[in-house]
């Protein structure tokens, strides 16, 4: 099939490449022409492990092409995705949808025959209905229907995510929406792939209730951590011992400093915001959302309190930027609370990541950027470890004790054993463990 994906983003490039290596062709549109240029010239400009091996195979075998131009980017398309951003609008929380609108209006300009627009962007109830509106407004000469299609896509393991999903979820209301849309996941349905057809609400409320209900489940463990420092418990114990009940299962029962990214702060937001317009109040999330603000407050009096109530003029060597380790991405990380809180206390911060170096400068103003993970914690009074990437699971810890002026290690992500850090001489804090 022909396949066209507006957007090169994470959502849209990762799309992409992925529709291309099940053998559709497929054409990336992006109206940013240095982004264009730049997978053009076979770079990548975001960070998602195995990506640029996944689109040089696709560009080789000319499967997979980049363009600014929409009118050949939907020449002869049989799907058009729309993979747009949705950022939260200012003043009331909700997806703006101004880049999807604007994207529905150009496909239904220059569509070249029959096609299925398909909203693959995080978009609220109402929206599939929405560009349906739109497209019947610019009135194209050629049948054109709308899918709701969203993505379920985890930064780090997105093409294993997208090849072997646990499902997939599409929202129509035509039969040839779903014959279509069934063709394009055709090499997924051949793996025995779910293959969930639905209405359009329905598919919209599926991706922003699967994210709230996450980013509930971390709100929860983070809350019993508390509770487990009050009364002697293991978080780490406790989490396993819910997780074996299958009813609950072990993944996101990790405590630590709060959740962020591009997905989990949107979108529980944007749930709330639909849940307040149609007078259906969906309370636990609230209560999430407000914990999860209240998290990344209570890391900071966590670091002060282990440097003995005081940070002022002291370094503090921070490891990991980025909200989640396997990517560059710096949106609503932890980091860009806890350093500027840190920095308004009178620290001085020192830190390192091994990949979001280039995305957090520009936002973290007034930090000094190491090269590794020993260099940022070089005469510091304490080393926070926010991200948990893999080469910080394996630190020669007597040589960062041997860099500290104190040996204090506040780690954010239980990484370490307490007991093996106190036989070692460091003054170690910790999650949800006393």
């Amino acid at each position: 099939m022909r396949l066209t994906m507006i957007g090169t983003g994470y959502v849209g490039l990762v799309s992409g490449a992925c529709f291309s290596e099940f053998g559709h062709h497929v054409t990336c549109v992006d109206i940013n022409p240095e982004r264009i240029d730049t997978l053009n010239a076979g770079g990548i400009p975001i960070f998602e492990p195995g990506l640029d091996d996944l689109v040089k195979r696709s560009v080789s075998a000319g499967r997979l092409k980049f363009t600014t131009d929409i009118k050949e980017g939907v020449d002869g398309a049989d799907a058009v995705f729309i993979a747009v951003g949705t950022p939260s609008r200012r003043g009331d929380g909700h997806a703006d949808l101004s880049y999807v609108y604007e994207a529905a209006r150009q496909i239904a300009s220059n569509v070249t025959g029959p096609c299925v627009i398909v909203n693959k962007s995080t978009v609220p109830v109402g929206t599939a209905r929405a560009v349906e509106k739109i497209v019947a407004e610019v009135a194209p000469p050629h049948q054109v229907e709308i899918a709701s299609n969203p993505e379920f896509l985890r930064e780090g393991s997105a093409i294993n995510d997208f090849t072997h999903p646990d499902r997939v979820v599409v929202g129509v209301n035509s039969d040839f929406a779903r014959q279509t849309m069934r063709e394009v996941y055709r090499p997924l349905f051949l793996r025995e792939t779910p293959i969930f057809f639905t209405g359009w609400e329905s598919a919209e409320l599926i991706k922003y209730a699967a994210n709230s209900f996450l980013a509930v489940k971390i709100g929860f463990i983070n809350e019993i951590a508390d509770l487990c420092e009050k009364v002697g418990g293991d978080v780490k114990d406790v989490a396993k011992g819910i997780g074996m009940d299958r009813r609950i299962g072990d993944k996101f029962l990790n405590p630590g400093p709060g959740y962020g990214g591009s997905c989990f702060p949107k979108d529980t937001l944007a749930l709330l915001k639909t849940a307040e317009d149609y007078e259906a109040p969906v309370t636990i999330v609230t209560a999430t959302v407000d914990a999860n603000n209240n998290r990344k407050h209570a890391m900071v009096d966590r670091v002060v309190n282990a440097c003995g109530g005081n940070v002022s003029g002291k370094t503090i060597g921070i490891l990991g930027l980025t909200f989640k380790p396997n990517t560059d991405d710096m949106r609503d990380s932890p980091s860009l609370e806890i350093i500027p809180a840190l920095q308004k206390l009178g620290a001085k911060i020192r830190a390192y990541d091994p990949e979001g170096r280039h995305q957090a400068e520009p936002m973290l103003p007034g930090v000094e950027f190491a090269d590794g993970a020993y260099e940022a914690v070089e005469g510091a009074a304490a080393v926070v470890l926010i991200t948990e990437w893999n080469e910080f699971r394996a630190l020669d810890l007597r040589r960062i004790k041997a860099n500290l002026a104190e040996p204090v290690f506040v780690d954010l992500r239980n990484v370490y054993i307490p007991s093996e850090m106190r036989e070692l001489g460091f003054t170690y804090s910790s999650i949800g463990r006393s």
